[in-house]
């Protein structure tokens, strides 16, 4: 039997610098889950959940994300959920919680319920406007003291910004405040519209903060007063194929959420247009 030939050191050392590389780029090319946040098709899903999110997956989408009505649910009722999720093939990566939810007396039924349904992130979707950062302060320890509570069962909090977040200028506004003095392991899901809106780049803003832009919230927005939110993804001014270039290049996109306030269209066939302009953008087929 012929021996095999031996690699030389300088070989071995030039072929192990490329590997690095070539996991980065095998990581890259791996496809990232596009999901609705539910509050899109909010009435639809009032009257019949179940048939809301059988109805979402059958179009294509990958996740949901639950909206702050879940936190009224059973355990019984979530696992209920969860096995649908299941057997439809769909991930709940995280769910959007009002402020209170983080309180001592409320944030150990929002953690069991985010086990049951297999998530990720609780994420704070909202706070009122702060007047100064002593309010901000308030914000960031609440979401750094959760986090403390949830990590032990393999969850992490995330923040969803509005349009209060970003405004003011760069370096010195609420969201900069937010990003300093909270957690590495606190997400900072964007949400693109009310960034565009405020006149801030959401672009500049995920580089600003490699790895901590672990979701999205693919929200469009025109600057016709009679057009605002209700416009379908693609037909505003948002720049997205810049956000997904810096999303997945520097930002640390684990999922996308679709998510819309209305439109011309129903509640469900918004959710599909959109998906399929997301695709499409993107170069999905």
């Amino acid at each position: 039997m012929p021996s095999t030939p031996s690699l030389s050191r300088r070989s071995f050392l030039a072929m192990s610098a490329t590997l690095p590389w070539a996991f980065k780029s095998a990581a890259a090319d791996r496809p990232i889950p596009v999901g609705l946040e539910l509050y899109s098709v909010r009435d639809a899903l009032k009257q019949d959940p179940e048939g809301t999110v059988r109805a979402v997956a059958k179009m294509g989408y990958q996740a949901v994300e639950f909206y702050a009505p879940y936190f009224d649910w059973t355990d019984t009722q979530a696992k209920q959920l969860r096995k649908l999720l299941d057997d439809l093939g769909v991930r709940c990566y995280s769910t959007h919680n009002n402020a209170d939810y983080f309180l001592p007396k409320n944030i150990n039924h929002a953690r069991d319920l985010n086990v049951i349904l297999g998530c990720k992130y609780v994420v704070l979707a909202w706070s009122d406007p702060k007047t100064g950062p002593d309010g901000w302060k308030a914000v960031a320890d609440q979401l750094n003291s959760a986090a403390e509570t949830l990590e032990p069962s393999g969850l992490k909090t995330g923040y969803h910004n509005h349009q209060a977040e970003f405004t003011g200028a760069v370096g010195q506004r609420p969201i900069d405040f937010l990003a300093k003095n909270t957690k590495p392991s606190v997400m900072l899901q964007l949400d693109v519209g009310t960034c565009v809106e405020a006149g801030s780049d959401p672009v500049a803003w995920i580089r600003a903060n490699p790895g901590r832009i672990r979701s999205i919230h693919c929200k469009e927005w025109s600057p016709d007063p009679n057009k605002g939110y209700k416009v379908l993804f693609g037909e505003g001014v948002v720049d997205w194929k810049g956000i997904f270039q810096a999303a997945e290049g520097v930002g640390g996109i684990e999922y996308y959420l679709i998510e819309q306030e209305g439109s011309r269209f129903s509640e469900l066939e918004t959710a599909r247009r959109c998906l399929q302009s997301f695709r499409t953008t993107r170069g999905e087929r």
